[in-house]
């Protein structure tokens, strides 16, 4: 990787989140809550407007239909207390710009970290080469796009040192070792990226954001007469370093120590097929695994997912409602715009248990004659966008968690998971669920741990008898990985009754 030094170098006052015309380009981003502006940008990367229509010439050069730039400069840090002390450190810096050509069913697409005239149009020309017609003429059109900042910043990660944030690790440590004497280890960590992101395409869009991220993660390993147990619980958010406080060290320890002395107590239901029930939030990661990544409309289009022919027809109940939303304030899945330059929205995609759209990229798009979701996303400046889910969950439904657990007499709750396997074709799953208990005659009694759950994510969600009105969202650091690239998001879901899993426990 080769970088000039001033990449390096904080350039201080952007904190921008907006898109706004070429015409514009050297004004304010108005209209916005903003304390920077696109001159900040064009001296971040070092580019001019007359470099970028330049580029974006190039890249349409041999017939493309449409090009995009997305330039990305991203800091990473991630500090680690073991054993007491503050041990791991280290940190990262992405830098460059992807440069992507569309042309009819074909993707071309390059990039480079070295943002120079000189590179920017060989990576052009590169990208270009999927088609050898004569060159599109690039008129320089402008639209003009204005977005909320849906994640202010009151106190950057570059104007935070590591010395800031080794007290809440430290508190973190001594807070959870104090609740607990069976405590033998503690881990916490704390994760922040802030990313600078300038996008213009050939439609004459030009995006500027930058993008806070942050997690705290602890772990507690606790050990009661030879046996060891341990839980890890997190939080994340697009903030700055407002985002650690002592209430928010302290909800954590306490949840780690609680969850980590309930382990103890867990054993494993016997094997079968029975019905489950789904505590509200962490268990939405089993909605965006088992059922989302099949209405991203990528694999519909390619007749890959079995909700390929299930538009506009029902697939639940009526009580069902799903959506994926870009819109949240400060959420990790949160986005002003998506990697393509499009608005992010609040997507219905199941509306009262009628499949009512996919999630769309610009490609997809264009195939199905819609408008795009806001669901283009890819990992940085190397990779392709391609959909992808925000922050994917179920609304509230017409009853009362009390009354769902009420209504078992025979299954299991569960509120923890650890990972998971789904085949996107048929919608065939595993999850391993970490936590969670048994249900007996409509209570829960023994607590149940390390077991897993298999079924079919199409089906259970036809299965979901029962919603309650106790929705919430997980806060923890949920990553989803789709196309050998990662992306953050988010998932919630109220409690729910499936009517029949496969869980895999103790044999009979």
């Amino acid at each position: 990787m080769q970088y000039k030094r001033r990449d390096f170098l904080k350039i201080s006052g952007i904190t921008a989140a907006g898109t706004i015309a070429m015409p514009s380009l050297l004004q304010s981003c108005k209209g916005l809550t903003l304390s920077g502006s696109l001159s900040d940008y064009f001296d971040h990367f070092e580019v001019t407007p007359a470099l970028l229509k330049k580029v974006i010439s190039t890249a349409l050069s041999k017939g493309g239909d449409y090009a995009d730039l997305y330039f990305e400069h991203t800091l990473s840090n991630n500090s680690v207390l073991m054993d007491g002390k503050v041990n791991q450190a280290q940190s990262n810096v992405a830098y460059g710009v992807g440069i992507r050509v569309l042309k009819g069913d074909q993707t071309g697409y390059a990039f480079t970290e070295i943002i120079s005239p000189e590179a920017m149009l060989n990576a052009a020309g590169t990208a270009a080469s999927i088609a050898d017609d004569a060159g599109s003429n690039f008129a320089g059109d402008m639209n003009e796009l204005l977005t909320p900042n849906l994640y202010p910043v009151t106190r950057s990660w570059e104007d935070t040192s590591i010395k800031d944030k080794i007290p809440f690790l430290e508190r973190a440590n001594e807070k959870i070792f104090a609740l607990d004497k069976k405590v033998t280890k503690v881990t916490a960590s704390i994760g922040d990226t802030s990313s600078y992101i300038l996008f213009y395409n050939s439609e004459g869009v030009l995006a500027c954001d930058y993008r806070p991220l942050v997690y705290l993660s602890v772990n507690c390993v606790m050990e009661q007469n030879g046996r060891i147990e341990n839980f890890s619980v997190s939080s994340s958010a697009r903030k700055g370093s407002e985002f650690l406080t002592d209430e928010l060290v302290d909800r954590l320890a306490k949840e780690a120590v609680e969850k980590a002395n309930r382990q103890f107590l867990a054993g494993k239901p016997k094997a079968g097929e029975m019905e489950v029930v789904m505590s509200p939030g962490e268990s939405g990661i089993l909605l965006h695994e088992a059922i989302g990544h099949a209405f991203e409309a990528d694999f519909n289009r390619k007749n890959t997912s079995i909700f390929s022919d299930k538009l506009n027809k029902k697939i639940a109940e009526d009580f069902i409602t799903i959506v994926d939303d870009g819109t949240l304030p400060s959420d990790r899945g949160a986005l002003n715009f998506d990697d393509e330059g499009i608005p992010t929205e609040n997507t219905v995609i199941v509306n009262k248990g009628i499949l009512s759209s996919y999630l769309h990229d610009r490609i997809s798009a264009s195939y199905y004659k819609v408008r795009p979701t806001g669901n283009g996303r890819r990992q940085s400046f190397r990779f392709m966008p391609v959909p992808r889910m925000r922050s994917t969950r179920m609304e509230n439904g017409p009853h009362k968690a009390e009354e769902i657990i009420a209504s078992v007499k025979k299954g299991i709750y569960v509120d923890s998971f650890s990972n998971g396997q789904v085949n996107i074709g048929p919608g065939d799953f595993t999850f391993f669920v970490k936590a969670g208990y048994l249900i007996e005659n409509g209570k829960l009694t023994m607590p149940i741990k390390d077991i897993n759950i298999i079924g079919n994510g199409p089906q259970a969600l036809a299965d979901i008898t029962m919603a309650a009105d106790d929705a919430k969202l997980a806060d923890g650091t949920w990553t989803c990985g789709k196309a050998g690239q990662s992306v953050p998001v988010t998932m919630g879901l109220p409690t729910v009754k499936i009517k029949k899993l496969v869980v895999g426990g103790i044999n009979a």
